[in-house]
């Protein structure tokens, strides 16, 4: 592979995020603020506020489980709940489903971690962990896949349940609190766009920043 490969894939991937945001950016400039309010109106189907919330809250903390669009889920909430409320019922949601994973794990240990992910993206973060520490739940808390994959990794290394807490609590919060404000303040259509795109840009940027860790997987599995 040759050093300029790596930056090839990362900007057919950057290409690949903007034609996202276009697709639902595109219909907005066309038909303007009425499209806007019919999306509300439709994805809220006149449920009341505490609906919103529990099922917002279901979501997330099935997402170990399930394959939930996080980002999306909590910029609906910001839009539909104000920025206070769907910030703390998202922070609730995640953090419920990062500890029940955490605490699963620790009981019934690695198998369970594999089945709940895989060997190549616990393997991805073993070599992230072994550099960064409990920070790696921080680090990769934005990112899909491998967000999950740190707690269930994490779970098996018998981390105290404090420490765990603290670091997912206030990466929790951060995203929590961007996404919610994003659906709060920003036109829908855009920031829908946007809570689709960033969690693909974080990825996209992690497999650029951190290329050695499939190398380092492979070599693992090849003595093993």
């Amino acid at each position: 592979m040759t050093a300029t490969e790596p930056s090839i894939g990362f900007v057919r991937q950057l290409l690949l995020i903007a034609a996202l945001l276009a697709i639902p950016i595109v219909p907005f400039l066309i038909f303007g603020e009425r499209l806007e309010a019919r999306i509300v109106d439709a994805l809220s189907l006149d449920l009341s506020p505490g609906t919103v919330a529990l099922a917002v809250l279901g979501l997330l903390a099935a997402d170990i489980l399930l394959p939930v669009p996080s980002s999306v889920v909590i910029t609906f909430a910001g839009r539909v709940l104000g920025f206070w409320d769907g910030a703390a019922v998202a922070w609730c949601g995640m953090t419920a489903g990062a500890m029940l994973a955490f605490g699963l794990v620790r009981v019934f240990g690695r198998p369970l971690a594999k089945r709940l992910s895989s060997d190549r993206e616990l393997a991805r973060t073993d070599v992230l962990a072994s550099r960064w520490g409990v920070f790696v739940l921080v680090l990769t808390r934005p990112i899909p896949v491998l967000a999950e994959a740190s707690v269930l990794w994490m779970g098996t290394t018998r981390l105290e349940w404090w420490r765990f807490l603290v670091a997912v609590g206030l990466s929790n919060l951060g995203i929590a609190a961007a996404y919610a404000a994003l659906g709060n303040r920003v036109q829908l259509p855009v920031a829908i766009a946007a809570s689709v795109a960033l969690p693909l840009l974080s990825a996209a940027l992690a497999r650029w920043l951190w290329p050695g860790a499939t190398c380092i997987e492979r070599n693992g599995a090849s003595r093993r």
